[in-house]
């Protein structure tokens, strides 16, 4: 492996020292300021720390070494060696291991503040940064750990749900079945509600239920008729026997997945916003303290009710970024997960506004 020449710009492997650098981008425009440098060479925690974070930024995150070097504030040379010593070490394998101190101390202040029975926190390089190919990761081994045979697991949809099926492990359940907990999009999309559900019960060989329906129709009217005279309350009724159920919490931003498939209107957010809506969960809309907020749209979905999700007794959340604070914060009182994946930015605004 050491005598591949890897491409400098995304290489698959670290370059060995001595090998001649590719002048960075940045510094051919003038780099910007560097942080103060910090000497990974130092023994103890801090190197332990510098150097697990550098691997997951270049194996999780696939940034370049160029990057983490400016964003770590070493030489491009020091992070060479510790993605090498990484590796050394057995901390590299298909993921990065190795505790964290600070990202420890979070999950259980998380555990404490929210009563959780486990919380994932994992590094993200800067705030800025997206969380979901960090979250997506940890929340595949999540559930790969969590799966058994005999188990009926419910799901929810969003992009960092369907991210993590590249992180899970398949192998053969009996009778494992996955019961999508809404309605799904009419037009083909990646992060369709079906998707997911179908993809991952393939993942163990299990048995796929979906909704055969739209997550909104246009009346509570069209709505009820559906659920009694389509089928769907059977498969809805399902959920009252569910081991586990996998969430992810949308946000109000126009970035989050409901707005970017075009689901909803730009009216209609609009109009959820001014009713107090800071997020959703299974397209229930929710104001900041958790209630369900008052609005058409919350009669008009196709989706397991909130009181069925409560009573699931392994209840699983995943979801990062500083849009998605105030949603996360409510989805945790709307419906309060017994395991939650975020990331370190996300938890400690969370804890923040627990202290606050």
């Amino acid at each position: 492996m050491a005598d591949t020449q890897p491409d400098p710009d995304r290489p698959g492997e670290p370059e060995a020292p001595g090998q001649p650098s590719r002048p960075s981008p940045l510094g051919e425009r003038g780099a910007p300021r560097r942080a103060p440098a910090t000497d990974a060479g130092r023994g103890g925690r801090n190197a332990d720390r510098l150097r697990v974070r550098a691997a997951w930024m270049y194996y999780i995150e696939q940034r370049t070494q160029s990057d983490i070097a400016e964003l770590l504030g070493v030489g491009r040379v020091t992070v060479v060696r510790m993605l090498a010593d990484a590796r050394s070490r057995n901390e590299v394998r298909i993921s990065v291991v190795g505790e964290l101190e600070e990202l420890t101390r979070l999950e259980r202040g998380l555990e404490t503040a929210f009563g959780l029975e486990a919380a994932t926190v994992v590094p993200l390089s800067e705030a800025s940064a997206d969380p979901v190919p960090a979250i997506a990761a940890a929340l595949g081994r999540l559930i790969g750990a969590t799966v058994r045979s005999g188990m009926r697991l419910g799901v929810g949809w969003g992009r960092t749900l369907y991210s993590s099926l590249p992180w899970i492990e398949g192998q053969t359940l009996h009778d494992f079945k996955v019961i999508s907990l809404l309605g799904g999009i009419i037009e083909a999309r990646r992060f369709n509600p079906a998707e997911f559900a179908w993809q991952l019960a393939e993942r163990f060989q299990g048995e796929g239920y979906l909704v055969p329906a739209p997550a909104i129709v246009d009346s509570m009217t069209t709505r009820d008729a559906l659920i009694e005279r389509c089928g769907i309350d059977a498969i809805f009724r399902m959920s009252d026997d569910l081991d586990a159920v996998l969430l992810s919490v949308g946000g109000m931003e126009t970035a989050t997945t409901t707005f970017r498939v075009g689901y909803l209107s730009r009216e209609e957010r609009l109009s959820l916003v001014r009713a107090g809506a800071v997020g959703d969960l299974l397209f229930h809309f929710f104001a900041g303290d958790g209630t369900v907020v008052e609005h058409d749209i919350n009669e008009r979905i196709v989706a397991v009710g909130i009181e069925r999700l409560r009573r699931v007794p392994v209840r699983i959340m995943a979801s990062g970024g500083a849009e998605k604070v105030d949603a996360l914060f409510g989805a945790m009182s709307l419906v309060p997960p017994t395991r939650l994946v975020t990331d370190e930015h996300t938890a400690r605004a969370l804890l923040a506004r627990c202290a606050g």
